[in-house]
């Protein structure tokens, strides 16, 4: 494209999505069988402590409406004495894995909008969880797209992708930028607790790409950014206290909370209603009649959430087609999950149809994307 002959309107659109899924997936009947056998081997050396309790492919459906997940490293889960992931180290001068799975997923958005990486300004890293501290995973993936601009790291968990469109839109709006790569990798099967009755069935691994743009050097079929929110409230409920100040107490080191934690019952009452009162303001500041909207994109963290932020927002019970699910095939993904919905479920829509990207979760924290589908 000839940017330089352009005027730009300094409107962001998102011209193109990408999606990297690993190729192993488990489920839940791989998931409890190892599950249970480890509870086996724990209550057997243990015979004096309360025992553990089995998990069932029933409780795990009932209670998140997962039914598998894809994983970078399925025998280590599985394996009742690991129950972890082994991803090897790498040495610095080879790409990095979670770098690698993000690069994947930008390559499918560039070239599904027609781009060379010579077009892209900037590249945002939004993810829940970084492999490192530093150099930012940003910038080790922009450098192996051969991307000539700058790009930085950012972290607000499930929500960072979100947070990432509306920065990347800004840029847009701004003017300091006309193209800007919004890039999610999700190693979240890193930071799960797989002995963790309560949650050891909750995330996926995946990355994402969003490929925000200004509108005139947008392709011919494109998403308008009708408007974006952000919203954050403290919350302990959802915490994870692995970091790089655990050494200084290393009483603490390996214990639950440097893994996720979450109240999970707690998270429900309280994150449900804000996302759906948000939805609603910042619909009507838009100026959009909720009930219109002609497709959620929610969050996949849970299939009772998102059912109950949809009735909220379209005023009755939403179907598959205006709610769709990826939680059941995929698990939560972090950041990742609206994304995935949005990649694998917005060509059908009609020009003209509107619709909500919305993703919530630790922090508490909630972003919402209005789109419209370009003519």
């Amino acid at each position: 494209m000839q940017e330089s002959q352009v005027s730009l309107t300094g409107r962001p659109v998102i011209s193109a999505t990408g999606l990297f899924t690993p190729a192993e997936s488990i489920t839940n009947e791989e998931l409890v069988a190892s599950f249970n056998a480890f509870v086996d081997r724990h209550n057997a050396a243990n015979p004096e402590a309360e025992p553990l309790a089995y998990s069932s492919v029933e409780f795990i459906e009932k209670a998140s409406g997962i039914k598998a997940r894809h994983v970078m490293s399925k025998a280590a889960i599985l394996d009742p004495e690991i129950m972890c992931p082994r991803l090897p180290e790498r040495p610095n001068d080879e790409l990095s894995v979670m770098a690698e799975i993000g690069v994947a997923a930008a390559k499918q958005a560039l070239e599904r909008a027609g781009r060379k990486p010579e077009d892209v300004d900037a590249v945002l890293c939004a993810a829940s969880n970084m492999q490192r501290a530093y150099p930012a995973m940003a910038i080790e993936i922009q450098q192996a797209l051969g991307i000539d601009g700058f790009g930085f790291d950012m972290n607000v968990a499930c929500s960072s992708a979100t947070f990432g469109i509306q920065t990347a839109a800004d840029y847009i709006r701004a003017g300091n930028a006309r193209s800007v790569l919004v890039v999610s990798p999700e190693i979240t099967s890193g930071h799960l607790n797989w002995r963790d009755r309560d949650s050891h069935f909750i995330f996926g691994d995946v990355a994402t790409a969003v490929l925000v743009e200004d509108a005139a050097i947008a392709p011919a079929a494109h998403w308008e950014i009708l408007g974006t929110k952000l919203k954050t409230v403290f919350s302990n409920n959802i915490r994870n206290n692995f970091g790089f100040l655990n050494r200084a107490a290393p009483e603490g080191e390996g214990k639950a909370d440097k893994l996720f934690v979450q109240e999970g019952r707690k998270v429900f009452k309280e994150v449900v209603p804000m996302v759906a009162q948000m939805i609603l303001d910042e619909a009507g500041r838009l100026g959009i009649d909720p009930e219109s909207l002609r497709r959620l994109w929610l969050h996949q963290a849970n299939a009772g959430m998102n059912r109950l932020i949809a009735h909220k927002v379209l005023g009755h019970e939403a179907s598959e087609d205006e709610s769709p699910t990826v939680l059941d095939t995929y698990g939560n993904t972090s950041s990742a999950g609206s994304i995935i919905a949005f990649h694998q479920h917005c060509e059908d829509l009609a020009a003209g149809d509107t619709g909500l990207i919305c993703s919530f979760g630790a922090g508490y924290s909630a972003g919402t994307v209005f789109v419209r589908k370009a003519g």
